[in-house]
């Protein structure tokens, strides 16, 4: 799944081509992703796009009668390219502009999303439960020791609960617990304060150099403009379960927690 800096980088490189310019049509070819894409969405033709924001892994593309909402679901990709563009499988939505480009949504697994927010009101309550962006001044020392106390669950369960901090997906999870030395399997209601506050820190690093270098690459994600990112050249632990550390040269392990793989060191990371 394309996880935060993967769609940031997405709304880097969409955004240039599509704001200040007008939809001239929409084209709805599968109606039924995560959610069915609602009819209402016909009323973006003759609209400008004001703005391309993100709140946690979904796209927010601002009209001045409403906000579109995109999620890329599991594989999910979209694409800003020439309207002479050929349709591909799994093309299932198309904002046509006037300048002659097309943002295009392909999904195979179609677990995305389409969602319209008439007058920026969120209906659905699809964001309302979010928690702090992890680049945020909210998430900040302190934070998650305060929303860590009395919990038995695992941490790594713990960091990826999007109503604790959003956008800490499987792959940071994994490479940020490693570097913060905390085992993905430790109680969460047994780590200090300082060592969480490392792991704050820690997050925010690893978040913003995926950024920079543009997301990260698997076999489902390319950047905006078809170009891969190289994060992934970066990756210390994740998808290298039964390889040598690079710190410590031990084996690194794997476990399953919540049907995602959790890879660790048992020399450097401890519970």
């Amino acid at each position: 799944m394309p996880e935060l800096p993967e769609v940031e980088v997405c709304r880097l490189g969409i955004s240039p081509h599509i704001i200040d310019v007008e939809v001239s049509d929409v084209i709805v070819r599968k109606a039924q992703l995560r959610w069915p894409i609602p009819e209402a969405v016909q009323q973006l033709t003759k609209q400008t796009v004001l703005a391309v924001d993100r709140r946690a892994k979904y796209l927010l593309i601002r009209f001045s009668a409403g906000t579109l909402l995109l999620h890329l679901g599991m594989s999910g990709t979209i694409r800003v390219i020439d309207q002479s563009t050929p349709v591909a499988k799994h093309d299932h939505f198309d904002l046509v502009f006037k300048n002659g480009k097309v943002l295009r949504l392909n999904d195979p697994r179609r677990f995305g999303a389409v969602l319209w927010f008439e007058q920026h009101k969120d209906e659905q309550g699809v964001l309302s439960k979010l928690g702090p962006e992890p680049l945020s001044e909210e998430f900040c020392h302190g934070y998650l020791f305060s929303k860590a106390k009395n919990r038995k669950l695992a941490v790594k369960t713990f960091l990826m609960n999007n109503q604790i901090v959003v956008g800490v997906g499987n792959i940071y999870a994994n490479e940020a617990l490693f570097q913060a030395g905390i085992l993905p399997t430790a109680v969460t209601g047994d780590i200090s304060a300082k060592r969480f506050d490392k792991l704050t820190d820690i997050i925010k690093q690893i978040l913003s150099a995926a950024i920079e270098q543009g997301g990260t690459t698997l076999k489902d994600f390319t950047q905006a403009d078809g170009r891969p990112g190289y994060f992934a050249q970066s990756l210390l632990v994740y998808g290298r379960a039964g390889d040598a550390c690079f710190v410590c040269g031990e084996i690194l392990k794997e476990v399953r927690q919540a049907s995602r793989s959790s890879v660790y060191c048992l020399t450097c990371q401890q519970a």
